[in-house]
């Protein structure tokens, strides 16, 4: 999109040369991992069902269900700080299975859920399930979340510094942080995802970032020391 150049973190021609995985190898995984999510989902809904004779789902008080989704987002970051972590620690795992979302050197949005399909599973499938599971949420609340999720995640990965963007105003965890994680610098850093970095600054693998604008048009983030 044209317009969106001067909010660019990369140039197109950084995007042509580092990245290798052509984009309808991208959209068959993306579209593979959502196909996953969305049995696997159905699947929980079904089993944990609350509904009365009538078929009806009593829902909680609007209270509890932010309760839920904030305990389900403590839960998510959780999980994916510790398994993404083991993932790039782990040389098997990182050489055969983690390094196929990294092929995306310069991330874009469609490429926010590209990875390899037990990744998937193991990172995003079941951490979501997990999350479900221990915050208690509705099937109703639960789709809510999972929506916020998925965007969040994708505007992680979307490439772009966009003024106004809401998630750049409330979360730490945004485009330009997880823009430094698929840099070289920063592969064992910045591994918080998708909601708050609190496990990357608790536990030294925080890495902080200037925002630098270019001269030809868009921003850099140029990774500091801690």
């Amino acid at each position: 999109m044209p317009p969106l150049e001067n909010f660019r973190l990369h140039t197109r021609k950084e995007e042509d040369e580092k990245n290798s995985v052509p984009l309808s190898a991208v959209v068959k995984g993306v579209l593979l991992q959502q196909l996953v999510q969305a049995t696997v989902a159905q699947a929980l809904f079904l089993l944990t069902s609350k509904a009365n004779a009538s078929g009806i789902t009593i829902q909680p008080s609007i209270p509890v269900q932010i309760v839920q989704i904030v305990v389900a987002m403590f839960v998510m970051d959780s999980w994916q700080y510790f398994v993404h972590r083991y993932m790039h620690h782990n040389k098997f795992l990182y050489r055969h299975i983690h390094s196929q979302h990294h092929r995306l050197v310069v991330p874009y949005a469609i490429g926010a859920l590209y990875n390899h399909p037990l990744e998937g599973l193991l990172l995003d499938t079941f951490g979501g399930a997990i999350s479900f599971l221990i915050s208690g949420m509705t099937a109703r609340t639960a789709v809510f979340f999972f929506c916020f999720a998925v965007i969040k995640t994708v505007d992680d990965h979307c490439g772009l510094w966009l003024p106004g963007n809401i998630f750049h105003i409330v979360f730490q965890n945004n485009s330009a942080y997880h823009d430094i994680h698929h840099q070289l610098q920063g592969l064992k850093y910045n591994y918080s995802q998708p909601f708050f970095p609190i496990w990357d600054k608790l536990l030294g693998t925080h890495m902080p970032y200037n925002l630098v604008k270019r001269p030809e048009g868009g921003f850099e983030a140029r990774a500091m020391k801690d």
